[in-house]
């Protein structure tokens, strides 16, 4: 893992970035995402469900599902839709142990200044037979100020992952890597330069939420 240089200044800065970005940002339903076929075969089995941080951006079904994230515009838009969410941090969830059978962080815990106690409170959450599901930045070689411009506090190499997964009794079932990128050249370059000279500003908010449905996703095959 490859740690950002200021993690004591990490949380405050995802939560005035998301506090803004959310109250410009419109919520996009689950079954928008690629993950949508991966969720629904499991909600049948999962009545007890948390995602972590998901924004306005749910993989979960609102209505039945815990919400915990930062950004208080984007939990005030979830409860109005039917959600059970909350305003809160990811090192103490205010939930019980083994509560969850089904526990969601998409694009989360690379984000947090210590992501092994948020990886241990998934775990103590989640029942023994619960399905954690979580998606990271892989590969420290691949850094970027992309990475510094998104407040990323570090990328993972699949195999240090791994050992932070076991050492919290959670066994890896499968996985698959995945990559995305903008399929104009002038639309990456012109987010980049939003994410580093506007990233409180509502020309950044339009960018994500609206040029960002332009993202060609390739996947690979599982690490």
């Amino acid at each position: 893992m490859t740690p950002h240089a200021n993690l004591q200044d990490i949380t405050e800065t995802n939560r005035l970035f998301y506090n803004t970005f959310w109250s410009n940002a419109s919520l996009v339903q689950p079954d928008r995402f690629n993950t949508w076929p991966i969720i629904s075969e499991l909600l049948p089995s999962s009545p007890e469900r948390l995602e972590v941080g998901p924004g306005l951006r749910p993989r979960l079904p609102i209505n039945g599902t815990h919400f915990i994230d930062i950004s208080t515009p984007a939990i005030e838009e979830l409860n109005l839709c039917g959600g059970n969410a909350l305003v809160g941090e990811f090192r103490t969830l205010p939930y019980s142990n083994q509560q969850f059978d089904l526990v969601c962080a998409f694009d989360v815990i690379e984000h947090l200044s210590d992501d092994r106690q948020a990886i241990a409170e998934f775990s103590r959450v989640l029942k023994d037979d619960g399905i954690l599901i979580i998606s990271v930045p892989l590969h420290t070689h691949l850094w970027t100020v992309f990475d510094d411009w998104t407040g990323h506090a570090r990328r993972y190499d699949p195999i240090d992952l791994l050992a932070t997964l076991t050492e919290n009794q959670l066994a890896l079932q499968k996985s698959a890597a995945f990559g995305m990128q903008t399929s104009k050249p002038k639309q990456n370059k012109f987010g980049k330069r939003c994410l580093k000279y506007d990233r409180q500003d509502a020309l950044f908010i339009w960018f994500f939420s609206r040029i960002c449905g332009l993202l060609a996703i390739t996947e690979t095959p599982p690490f």
